[in-house]
């Protein structure tokens, strides 16, 4: 077996070809631990004239890949930190709670986003958390993050990164207005693990009302799936949700279809942001398509029921929470200037003006009052358009000579950061689809409703797909789909 000795010594020399990050020269290692935890070590600075700058992205949603995308790993080292290793596509994440897409079709890996964190000497991903940042010295703390399964008896590490630049694309998090009991009771759409989460809610529901002895009222609670928030996110969810019912749930689970209903809870109207026109159509087509409108704001929420502020109350079997942004914990701690809202306040470049080599884009990022400019929404386009911006930016700055620490405080930088809205987009099930071109919610422009617009919606966001693999898979999900319907597996 003399060739199967050269393979495997062939391996072993290609998985060796890019040294351990534990084990490169820029690491050091100190046996200092805060409460007797884990040791810190981590990669140390660079130097001018010896090593490319270093380039430390926080975050693997829309601004950061885009920026790690379009940034030349000839000029910078990228370093990126994150507790998850991919990109969620999130305007197709709601189908794929329902079967209409697979999970992996709406995840793009990292590595296949920005090859060099897979394979240059100086670049890596890190599956962690940035627990805080020391601009003086240019440093982020971080700590390992697992599964937080039982079984997983190993503690977190704790590790430096120094940075000559650092952009902090660390996202949002779902708001819960300090609601009680909401993020014990309630899922929300956000992450693929939440879609799993809600597909797997669904289906055990509606296998558990068909089980012989359980009341009409059981019944009618766990089969009640209710949603809050009448944003896009809600919207869609509740059409696919209402698509599924009719096509599907209709179908297979005879016995309890007249007892499954869909209700979506919003305090003010359904897609604000959306055309007049718009708004009328879309309420007009979930309610023929079963989804009941309700007006009211939720004060409490409850193992199987939520009650609002008239005192009403709703029980439900699937709660899931659909009501926008706010900045997390890791960005409210953070000692930088704020911009309204509780974001991170930044300049007409993307930079924190109070700190060197600091920027922030995406959701987590707002423009300074001092600016003038107000604090554009939280949308993936809002998003990626800043981290092309950005990475085009930092390209410049390093072939001006300021790429590692401290010496881009003097460069010309160029044209500000200019945010033009191309519209917005959302389904609502049955083949039908709403597409606002209007730059603003006062300013003129076309808006679409119906087929056409279900047409425009898929064509839109197939083109948008990162990947071409994921383009596959995401246009072979929607034909299987349409020919055999969703699959229904509990898995």
């Amino acid at each position: 077996m003399a060739w199967l000795r050269t393979l495997a010594r062939s391996s072993r020399s290609l998985l060796s070809s890019k040294p351990s990050p534990w084990s490169v020269s820029g690491f050091h290692s100190t046996a200092t631990a805060a409460g007797g935890g884990g040791f810190f070590s981590g990669l140390g600075s660079t130097e001018a004239g010896k090593d490319k700058p270093r380039l430390v992205v926080l975050g693997t949603g829309w601004a950061g890949c885009r920026l790690m995308k379009g940034i030349d790993t000839k000029l910078y080292d990228v370093v990126c930190i994150s507790p998850r290793n991919h990109m969620v596509f999130t305007p197709l994440l709601a189908s794929t709670c329902v079967g209409t897409l697979e999970f992996r079709s709406v995840a793009e890996p990292v590595g296949r986003i920005q090859p060099s964190i897979s394979s240059a000497p100086g670049s890596y991903f890190f599956l962690a958390r940035c627990a805080s940042i020391d601009p003086d010295s240019h440093t982020v703390h971080c700590e390992t993050v697992t599964d937080g399964s039982v079984k997983d008896t190993l503690e977190p590490w704790k590790f430096k990164v120094s940075y000559d630049k650092l952009v902090i694309a660390s996202g949002a998090e779902a708001s819960t207005f300090g609601i009680r009991g909401v993020r014990e009771h309630a899922i929300f759409l956000r992450e693929v693990h939440h879609a799993q989460e809600i597909r797997r809610k669904l289906l055990l529901n509606l296998m558990l009302s068909d089980v012989p002895g359980i009341s009409e009222e059981e019944k009618r609670r766990l089969l009640h799936c209710v949603v809050i928030g009448g944003g896009p996110t809600g919207v869609e969810f509740s059409g696919e949700l209402s698509d599924f019912i009719i096509r599907d749930v209709h179908e297979r689970y005879s016995h309890v279809k007249d007892y499954i209903h869909v209700t979506l809870i919003e305090a003010n109207e359904i897609l604000s942001s959306f055309d007049v026109r718009l708004r009328t159509y879309a309420t007009k087509q979930l309610t023929k398509s079963g989804v009941r409108l309700v007006r009211g704001i939720v004060k409490d929420v409850q193992p199987e029921k939520i009650i609002l502020n008239d005192g009403t109350e709703v029980p439900y079997g699937l709660l899931v929470w659909s009501t926008g942004v706010g900045p997390s914990p890791f960005i409210s701690s953070l000692q930088f200037p704020k911009s309204p809202g509780g974001r991170i306040g930044v300049d007409e470049w993307l930079r924190i003006p109070s700190v060197q080599d600091v920027f922030a884009i995406g959701d987590c990022s707002g423009f300074l009052e001092s600016t003038g400019r107000p604090v554009l929404p939280a949308l993936a386009q809002v998003a990626e358009r800043q981290g092309k911006y950005l990475a085009g930016l930092l390209n410049q700055v390093c072939r001006a000579g300021g790429g590692h620490a401290n010496r881009a405080a003097n460069l010309e930088l160029g044209a500000p950061f200019v945010y033009r809205h191309l519209g917005s987009m959302a389904t609502v099930g049955r083949y039908k689809a709403l597409v606002d071109l209007r730059q603003s919610k006062e300013a003129k422009g076309l808006s679409l409703a119906g087929f056409i617009s279900w047409f425009i919606w898929r064509s839109a966001y197939l083109t948008r797909v990162i990947s071409w693999r994921n383009r596959f898979y995401v246009a072979i999900n929607w034909a299987t789909t349409f020919v055999f319907g969703r699959d229904i597996s509990r898995i």
